[in-house]
């Protein structure tokens, strides 16, 4: 599984970024283009500590999914949403895309920062996971788009 955190899945990941357009076919799912954007902005806002979705420790949650968040097993199309990261309002595409790719790019000056805090839902989590789990969540999504 790739990492966020090394430059070639950065790069890689902002490319395919740079290559979404609302004109790129939605392969799944119910969310818009902009919503889609901006729902990935959820995850770079946990670990860059800028938003509290007010998420708490669950350990059901953590026995059933912590390790599918950072595993090299592909996610399942339609996979539930975390209800405070589900998007139900229009969301403006250019606005959402442009807030996203800022925050990857906040994210990737931070690459070699050792000094993560715990997930507030899933613990405490390594670099390499926490760097795994924001790749593989961009990469579903781009794939959702068809990017």
């Amino acid at each position: 599984m790739k990492s966020i955190f090394e430059q070639d899945a950065y790069t890689e990941i902002r490319n395919r970024l740079t290559n979404l357009s609302e004109d790129s076919t939605r392969q799944w799912g119910k969310m818009t283009h902009g919503q889609m954007v901006h729902h990935c902005q959820g995850p770079l806002n946990v670990i860059l500590e800028k938003v509290d979705y007010g998420f708490k420790p669950n350990w059901l949650v953590n026995l059933l999914f912590k390790k599918s968040m950072y595993s090299d097993k592909p996610w399942r199309k339609n996979l539930p949403t975390a209800p405070k990261l589900k998007e139900t309002q229009e969301r403006d595409f250019v606005a959402e895309k442009a807030n996203l790719e800022s925050l990857l790019d906040e994210l990737n000056s931070q690459r070699d920062r050792e000094d993560w805090k715990p997930h507030p839902a899933f613990g405490a989590l390594t670099k390499e996971q926490w760097g795994k789990m924001q790749y593989k969540h961009l990469d579903h999504h781009l794939n959702q788009f068809g990017v």
